[in-house]
């Protein structure tokens, strides 16, 4: 299948966008499989299964392999070593949720997570001070205020697995704290005016993202573009489940597991296309090559 503008694109978003209810199902499926006395270990291992995946992803030279390996290795990170320690720690000291009308709205372990706003802010001013980022936002802000020319940084070779790996869990723990504060009561509240802002300027801002992303004929990159494309788009449908504009139906996937099925039959899909599709070009070369 050969696969052009906007296409690849399209898929790309698609592919990154399936992984948001893949992962918060996941998450929830293993919390009700292995239950709390076993989980720490379980999310343990997938830690170091994303870990190895990333190593994998380091030393392979094809970009492609490479941005899909650090893809799947950040999900990994994110979700055994970030999402459940808060679980642990949350669960071991008897943290409660946040319940609403006799509605838990906010579980208890992302009550905890704000906490990590500190060492987010240490991370955003190394990334700020950093060429080797390699993110379309740091690059605008450090030429706009001329801090490249001013502390003299110079460009290094990227790693493309570490990138995306990076990319996706700092993006991802940037809007979860950006949506946590807003629905704190204490800060703003999920019914503010400032939600509301942050809401459909998410939507429009994934839009305005989106129109460049269709425009990408490079699978890794188009998946790397991808990345912040729809975390920012989640922010949307995030807020709109907290309004209960419509049902999450990753937070129950065990009920609709129909519904879960066809999502991860599209991912695995789309995955099978993208790869294909490599495979075959290689093949074409390969064929030419010969040819000569």
């Amino acid at each position: 299948m050969k696969l052009r503008k906007p296409f690849i694109g399209v898929f790309a978003f698609l592919i990154v966008l399936f992984t948001m209810p893949l992962g918060h199902a996941a998450m929830i499926m293993m919390e009700n499989i292995f239950g709390k006395q076993y989980i720490f270990t379980v999310a343990l291992i997938l830690g170091f299964t994303g870990l190895l995946l990333l190593i994998f992803g380091i030393i392979n030279k094809n970009e492609n392999k490479a941005t899909f390996l650090g893809l799947i290795a950040g999900l990994f990170v994110w979700t055994g070593w970030i999402e459940f320690a808060y679980v642990y720690y949350a669960n071991r000291f008897g943290v409660e949720p946040l319940i609403i009308n006799n509605e838990i709205v906010t579980k208890p372990e992302y009550l905890i997570m704000p906490s990590s706003v500190g060492f987010w802010a240490v991370l955003m001013i190394y990334y700020f001070f950093n060429s080797r980022t390699a993110c379309v936002f740091f690059n605008w802000i450090q030429k706009k205020l001329k801090i490249a020319n001013t502390i003299n940084l110079k460009p290094t070779k990227k790693n493309t697995a570490l990138v995306i790996f990076m990319e996706l869990i700092t993006i991802l723990w940037t809007f979860y704290l950006v949506l946590l504060f807003a629905y704190d009561n204490n800060f703003l509240g999920d019914r503010h005016f400032v939600t509301y802002i942050i809401a459909f300027g998410s939507l429009f801002w994934s839009l305005f993202l989106f129109l460049k992303l269709i425009k990408i004929n490079k699978i890794a990159y188009a998946i790397k573009y991808a990345i912040p494309t729809v975390i920012i788009f989640w922010n949307f449908i995030e807020i709109l489940g907290r309004w209960n504009i419509f049902e999450e139906i990753w937070t129950e996937p065990m009920k609709y597991w129909i519904e879960m099925l066809i999502i991860l039959l599209i991912f695995i899909i789309l995955t099978g296309i993208i790869l294909f599709r490599k495979k075959n070009i290689k093949l074409k070369h390969e064929i030419v090559k010969t040819n000569e």
